[in-house]
């Protein structure tokens, strides 16, 4: 039975910016799974300040209900965008005073005595020329405004909305972390805040384009069932939920009894349970961990993973190590992924109309520069390129207004001109990149 099979949790060693949260990250991607990624080092053993290992299980919880929440309100994003726009369109013909009432037709007082019959229209004498024309002109108005509206003409005009009035939470002002760290009980006030009444609605002035965007989520969030996306996220969080737990090498006692290795030593036995499996209270009720995958990630400069508590250490079954990065690597981290650094400064620059290209032998250059600079001082691995990228870039990123329409290459020479003496000189490194 599928009940029965347990994750094998992972356990990746290896230097920082090698690369260890982005595959944890693409892996959830993949797997459309929910995700979250918490430093162990900001956890304590229950009885010291900080953060509750529990909390972890919360926060992927929440990360939960917000993919499900997500793929339910695409569902039904198309009659959640119409109901929308009738909502608009109902506040503009308040606005404009083009509400048809058929009583304006009549001109004459009716007697208490008499009632109209379904269906029975007054006699002609009693009907009034000058309100039949009005409404006629009403109508046309209604009609022409409604073709404005749907051509998108009346994007930026202002218009007054009744819009949801969720507030704000004691933990929305204080925030999760401080709840945690003061040893308040999170999820209990989760839940009692839930059950306190709070105003339902608030008049806001917005453009019509704002209004469009709040509506179509206010009215997604009332087609959807709300209890069966709180039971689907549920189910995803146990089965599918993955949790990064980034410096789990930070929490490994230095060998003293006292201090603040105690505090290191207890997280890993708070940390136990969870990974083994139990049951942990949240504001959608308890949620199992027995089939959460666990990603456990250190550069283990100073230890070794076996000086975990051996607990631990044999919950994390699938263990790999990772390589430093080589300048090949980052030639290919600067050109293959969707949003490479190298993509990202072409849009950005492009939103200025410079158009910007990037020679081979200029990729060539700032990953030889990077890899050297890494050399020289602390490896920081992939996070070095943007630092060496931005500072190439740093003039032409301030010109780019006064350079629209232009067209720069960037290769070998304008590297090593726009880096100066600093690609060079090791001496100079440590300052400046």
């Amino acid at each position: 039975l599928s009940a029965d099979v347990y994750p094998k949790n992972i356990l990746l060693i290896g230097p920082t910016g090698v690369g260890k949260t982005e595959i944890a990250r693409r892996l959830a991607d993949l797997a459309r799974a929910p995700f979250v990624k918490v430093e162990a080092s900001k956890y304590s053993e229950v009885g010291y300040h900080g953060r509750d290992v529990e909390s972890m299980v919360r926060d992927l919880m929440e990360s939960s209900v917000a993919l499900v929440r997500k793929e339910h309100t695409g569902s039904v994003r198309s009659k959640a965008i119409e109901y929308a726009e009738q909502r608009i369109f109902e506040s503009l013909v308040a606005e404009d005073n083009l509400d048809e009432d058929n009583a304006e037709f009549l001109n004459f007082e009716v007697d208490e005595l008499w009632r109209p019959e379904p269906g029975e229209l007054p006699d002609a004498e009693d009907i009034d020329p000058e309100a039949v024309a009005a409404a006629d002109q009403r109508h046309e108005a209604r009609e022409k405004l409604r073709e404005q509206l749907d051509a998108g003409q009346l994007e930026d005009r202002s218009i007054e909305i009744e819009i949801a009035d969720n507030g704000l939470s004691p933990l929305t002002i204080m925030g999760p972390q401080g709840n945690d760290a003061m040893g308040i009980d999170t999820s209990a006030l989760q839940e009692a805040w839930g059950r306190a009444p709070i105003a339902k609605t608030k008049i806001r002035k917005m453009t019509v384009a704002e209004a469009r965007t709040l509506l179509a989520d206010e009215e997604a969030d009332k087609l959807i069932d709300q209890d069966a996306m709180h039971r689907d996220s549920v189910e995803r969080a146990e089965n599918e939920g993955i949790i990064f737990l980034d410096e789990v090498d930070k929490i490994i006692g230095g060998g003293s009894s006292d201090g603040p290795n105690v505090s290191r030593e207890g997280v890993q036995r708070d940390l136990l349970p969870i990974v083994e499996g139990c049951a942990v209270y949240t504001k959608y009720g308890h949620i199992r961990t027995d089939h959460i995958l666990f990603i456990a990630a250190g550069a283990f400069h100073l230890h070794k993973p076996s000086e975990l508590i051996p607990e631990l250490q044999g919950r994390f079954p699938v263990r790999v190590a990772l390589q430093a990065l080589t300048e090949a690597d980052f030639v290919r981290i600067l050109t293959e992924p969707r949003n490479s650094l190298v993509r990202q400064y072409r849009a950005l620059l492009a939103t200025e109309g410079l158009k910007l290209e990037f020679a081979p032998d200029g990729i060539e250059r700032l990953a030889a520069i990077a890899f050297r600079a890494n050399k020289t001082t602390q490896n920081i691995g992939a996070r070095r390129l943007f630092t060496i990228l931005e500072k190439c870039l740093e003039d032409l990123s301030f010109e780019a207004s006064e350079r629209s329409g232009e067209a720069v290459v960037i290769d070998a020479a304008l590297v090593d001109q726009n880096l100066g003496e600093a690609a060079d000189d090791e001496y100079l490194i440590p300052y400046d990149l």
